[in-house]
């Protein structure tokens, strides 16, 4: 079977399975951050170091056949480290744009928190507008292109937290968790990772990743389902658990999350239980609580309990 003519449930399917034999007991992980890029989005994983999170981005990137490039984030990296420069040419006499790392597919954002707020920031103009402007010009950046960040636990020495307006760029934030025994007895007595990820072959082809994006937004939208959406986005502005609610913008990329997610259950028509399974991923790092720390399954499950379905 060609998987880059398949139908999309066809072509997914080998897919995760790849991707599971490489990254063991994150079935849910492996999803989510399957279903942010199919929803063109950028994705955050958030966990102590030494968890899987490099090795899923890299499998990801691989699997989906995309041009891979990796930053280590460091306190002392600048902003032309990862968007480029223009460098003085004397043959030529004239300044020539070399390209930084932001210029491939798929970029991996290691340890993002590690960076300062300016070097942060840097990637604001590609995350949202997929171009940069350097030296007043603006250079588009390849189609796709997903960033896919790592950070530390905040509360790690030597790390900077990442501001709401870059944090809001991510469409999905997951924790990757501990691995259950199996999974680890499995990964002491198995291949290194690392080598594993050298034997990896492209699944399927940039252009029909293309493909699935746009086939995305055809999972039918019904007013019922459109209204629940709403009320969740009302329930976060008008509630006293947090500071402030969801944005519209929040609200497009839950609606865009929550099909793809649809779309990769090979579901035609948007549930709200669709919703609900991205909610704690989109809104968890977008909502602040008052009282106390919660996490985003807590979050998540506040928000559904009060907002039923009708």
């Amino acid at each position: 079977m060609n998987i880059n003519n398949a139908q999309p449930s066809e072509a997914l399917g080998p897919v995760l399975a790849q991707l599971n034999e490489i990254v063991l007991d994150k079935d849910k992980q492996i999803k989510m951050a399957l279903a942010c890029l199919l929803a063109r989005g950028h994705l955050l994983i958030e966990d102590l170091p030494g968890l899987g999170k490099t090795v899923l981005a890299h499998a990801l990137g691989l699997t989906l056949g995309l041009k891979y490039r990796r930053v280590q984030f460091t306190s002392d990296l600048l902003p032309g480290d990862i968007i480029g420069c223009s460098i003085y040419d004397r043959n030529k006499g004239e300044f020539v744009f070399t390209d930084g790392p932001v210029f491939t597919q798929l970029l991996l954002s290691d340890e993002i928190n590690r960076a300062t707020p300016k070097c942060q920031s840097a990637l604001l103009e590609a995350m949202e507008e997929r171009q940069v402007s350097i030296d007043g010009k603006p250079r588009e950046l390849p189609e796709p292109f997903f960033v896919i960040a790592t950070q530390n636990p905040s509360e790690q020495v030597g790390t900077f937290p990442l501001p709401e307006s870059q944090l809001d760029r991510f469409l999905m934030r997951i924790s990757m968790g501990y691995a259950n025994r199996d999974a680890e007895l499995e990964l002491f007595r198995g291949k290194d990772r690392r080598r594993l990820l050298e034997e990896l072959k492209p699944i399927i082809e940039p252009s029909r990743l293309l493909g699935l994006q746009q086939a995305v937004g055809q999972v039918k939208l019904s007013d019922a389902v459109l209204d629940y959406l709403h009320r969740i986005l009302e329930f976060t502005r008008n509630s006293e658990l947090f500071q402030r609610g969801l944005s519209t913008r929040a609200g497009l990329g839950l609606l865009r999350a929550a099909q793809a997610w649809a779309f990769l259950h090979g579901e035609g028509k948007l549930l709200p239980g669709d919703i609900q399974a991205v909610l704690p991923a989109v809104a968890g790092h977008r909502l602040a609580p008052i009282a106390s720390r919660m996490s985003a399954e807590r979050i998540g499950e506040e928000i559904i309990s009060k907002v039923g379905v009708e």
